[in-house]
């Protein structure tokens, strides 16, 4: 019999919070605003883009407090069990000083009109305390989801790098606060589930993914919410009602990555931060596009298998994984299928994913040595924005120079993530050229019918997926280093 906890705990800075009484879709922005009065985090966008909420929420890992910057406008107080939430109020130098990274913030002159800048500390506090002397190729990628209107980020970065002359995160306050904040997370999170509220106001906290398995085979209608990314919009955005919720952000069996001689299995949980070392290790063809889904906090949020279950057509993943070959691996209380990726999205909205049935792992086959693969991912803005559309080429050559395998996926293109199959039919047993390539082209109208949109028009969208594979022709060539050597 499973024991059964009826409140949500956690630390929110130096205090321990116990609520029994908190709505599914009850925001850590508000909370934090409305029932704490912790006012410097501040509602720019409410979607997670701008940053001006940050604040850090630490988790224990091996033993370890982790913090990741986080956006509290689509953060939900339910995830929040068992961790330690860092908000702007609790930042402080030492005898009453400033602390460093506020210090050198207003020395370099970061900060202007001031609504941002709370969210820029926090991004920089999370960044210096794993990274005290961080170059700036990393200051830039951990400021990817804060944005500046009138300062600008020259000084904000000129900052940034100045930090650690101010002091080190040894003698930083929460640094020395660890030993004592992990006795306190490990007594909250200590195997039972948590249930509050009833019927639709339900949230449950499950204590394993067993117990998860359980809890949504009997209550299917259930919302599952991992890293919010996607429903922290419905809420904000469309005014959903999201009730019963079954949070599962905690469950470290999800968290887990396991490896093969040949392929990589990825546990739902697994955030795309998570997954950096991995992707970069095993599947650097993906680095370019894992950089640029999203900015660091929906990458500390976000998770790989939640962007696959969605069956959202604008992923940033799946046409990647389904280039690889990716197998899903689906469970229902004890039951498990599995079934190769690019069968898992069968219509706009609809998967093959049965009432009570969840993604619980994808496994990745890794690339063989004389393949070839790259992803293109098109978006109006280059950093932190959701694709126009996404497009993974996968290539190999037969002795001959010709075309023995291919594999051609696209987001954004159609009602799901979908290969393109014309075109590859229309490449395979060909010679790699120029020629062959241009000969395929006529075929992506065979394989997507576009619509416009906000994003871009299908015009657009027909027109650029074209121009992709003549691009991964070029590159797969070594023409196109050239050519964009000869245009710099």
């Amino acid at each position: 019999m499973t024991e059964v906890s009826g409140a949500i705990r956690f630390i929110l800075n130096d205090v321990e919070i116990s609520l029994t009484d908190v709505k599914p879709d009850t925001t850590l922005l508000d909370w934090l605003r409305l029932d704490r009065r912790l006012r410097g985090s501040k509602e720019g966008c409410a979607e997670g883009d701008c940053g001006a909420c940050t604040v850090l929420v630490g988790r224990l890992m091996d033993d370890e407090i982790i913090y990741d910057s986080v956006t509290a406008c689509i953060r939900f107080v339910g995830s929040l069990h068992g961790t330690h939430v860092v908000t702007i109020e609790h930042l402080r130098g030492k005898d009453g000083i400033l602390h460093p990274v506020q210090q050198a913030m207003v020395d370099h002159h970061g900060s202007q009109c001031g609504f941002c800048t709370p969210g820029f500390v926090m991004s920089l506090y999370g960044l210096w305390m794993r990274n005290p002397d961080p170059s700036q190729t990393a200051i830039e990628k951990a400021l990817q989801g804060n944005l500046c209107r009138c300062t600008g980020y020259a000084p904000i970065i000129r900052a940034a790098k100045s930090i650690s002359s101010y002091g080190q995160p040894q003698g930083d306050p929460l640094w020395a606060e660890r030993i004592a904040l992990k006795g306190k997370i490990k007594a909250i999170t200590d195997g039972t589930r948590v249930e509050v509220g009833e019927g639709a106001e339900r949230i449950i906290v499950p204590s394993s993914v067993d117990d998860f398995a359980a809890i949504y085979e009997a209550n299917p209608k259930a919302t599952i919410v991992n890293g919010s990314t996607d429903v922290g919009l419905w809420v904000t955005k469309f005014m959903r009602a999201i009730g019963p919720v079954i949070f599962i952000n905690h469950l470290q069996e999800l968290k887990r990555i396991e490896h093969s001689d040949d392929a990589v299995r990825f546990n739902a949980g697994v955030s795309y931060s998570e997954a950096v070392p991995v992707i970069a290790d095993k599947f650097p063809e993906l680095g370019e596009l894992w950089n640029r889904i999203a900015g660091e906090q929906i990458r500390n949020m976000g998770t790989i298998g939640g962007n696959i279950a969605n069956g959202s057509p604008i992923g940033d993943t799946p046409p990647a994984f389904i280039a690889l070959g990716a197998k899903l691996h689906l469970r229902k209380g004890e039951k498990r299928r599995e079934l190769l990726l690019q069968d898992y999205f069968i219509a706009y909205g609809k998967q093959d994913r049965q009432p009570g049935e969840f993604v619980e792992a994808v496994t990745i086959p890794l690339l063989p040595a004389d393949e070839k693969l790259a992803v293109y991912k098109i978006s109006k803005r280059r950093e932190e924005d959701i694709s126009a559309l996404c497009g993974a080429f996968r290539l190999a050559l037969d002795g001959n120079g010709a075309v023995a395998s291919a594999c051609i996926a696209f987001g954004g293109m159609a009602a799901t993530p979908k290969r393109a199959s014309a075109v590859e039919a229309a490449l395979i047993g060909k010679p790699w050229t120029l020629a062959t390539v241009e000969a395929a082209i006529p075929a992506f109208a065979e394989d997507y019918q576009p619509i416009s949109d906000m994003r871009a028009s299908a015009d657009y969208r027909l027109l650029t997926a074209q121009n992709l594979l003549k691009r991964f022709f070029l590159d797969t060539t070594g023409q196109g280093q050239r050519l964009r050597r000869e245009v710099a």
